[in-house]
């Protein structure tokens, strides 16, 4: 199903800063972590015999009687790595053909990372792909060339095409994000869409995986892409349900009300703690509601780093 490019024109006019010095190869819009001689002054530092006198600051010499030459700091593109859980429990809800059409989570995921594809091309920034579940699906690392952003639209597009995945695809988010660290490129900006529902027993592992993102440098957002009303507030009608686990397959029968208290206190206690590693790594954590439609969210984040960095 092709993208409504009308839903992500919205945000073409934003830009899109990273928040940490970033590495790149292009002249752009991002601060660089190698200094040269070639945009805008940083610092002085102390002048070494024998060098070039060209940057030398001869009216600080005048001041001081002593010799310190300019460095400037370059400026630079970011390479931006756009990761997208696609396990089976990203396609709830089961979305159905109505005005206005609601998305689910693998929906709002794919058009919001399409957003910001518009986006970063228009800075003429690096952006690479990566889809996982229970395995690499899809792994792009991060160009600028047309051609390429044409394939990641194209790589998108392909995660609409189906309702559902063929067969029960569970969250493997803990080998993925070891991967990611690992394939890209230092100092890149990483933005993942996940409902982060993977095994609950492996959720000290899922928080290494995501520190190690840090440990090598990545500016790390994190699209916590949920359905609030059912997925934590459990907002269901009183009565009996089959609840059913999309990536597992396994049922359990539960009244509502009977479950509803212990069920969002646990949800509430997992939100604390993802919310309390993610500030503890310096990981920037975005409560994405799919009910809140992906333009307001995306809107709303975009301009808040626009405020802050």
């Amino acid at each position: 199903m092709p993208i409504d490019q009308q839903h992500i024109q919205a945000l073409s006019q934003l830009e899109f800063h990273a928040r940490q010095v970033v590495e790149g190869f292009l002249a752009g819009l991002h601060k660089s972590p190698f200094h040269g001689f070639s945009v805008e002054f940083a610092e002085h530092r102390a002048y070494n015999p024998g060098e070039s006198t060209r940057h030398i600051d001869w009216k600080l010499f005048a001041r001081t009687d002593k010799l310190f030459v300019k460095r400037y700091e370059e400026e630079t593109n970011l390479r931006c790595q756009l990761v997208i859980d696609a396990s089976s429990s990203m396609y709830y809800p089961q979305v159905k053909e109505k005005a206005p059409r609601q998305f689910n989570k693998i929906e709002f995921s794919v058009y919001a990372a399409a957003a910001l594809i518009a986006l970063l091309r228009k800075q003429r920034d690096a952006v690479g792909l990566t889809v996982f579940a229970d395995e690499l699906l899809v792994s792009e690392q991060a160009r600028s060339n047309a051609v390429h952003l044409r394939h990641l639209m194209a790589e998108l597009e392909e995660l609409l095409s189906t309702s559902a995945p063929a067969k029960d695809r569970r969250t493997n988010a803990v080998e993925a994000l070891h991967d990611i660290a690992q394939r890209t490129h230092r100092r890149s900006l990483v933005v993942l869409f996940s409902d982060m529902m993977d095994n609950s027993t492996r959720s000290a592992e899922l928080f290494d995986a995501l520190q190690h993102l840090r440990y090598n440098k990545h500016d790390v957002i994190l699209f916590h892409v949920v359905d609030r009303q059912h997925e934590l507030e459990l907002a269901l009608e009183d009565r009996p349900y089959t609840f059913v686990d999309k990536e597992s397959g396994l049922q359990v029968k539960a009244h509502a009300a009977e479950v509803r208290g212990e069920y969002r206190a646990a949800m509430a206690a997992y939100w604390h703690e993802l919310k309390l590693k993610c500030g503890q790594y310096r990981i920037e954590l975005v409560e994405a509601d799919i009910n809140a439609g992906f333009e307001n969210i995306l809107l709303q984040f975009l301009l808040k780093r626009s405020r802050l960095y």
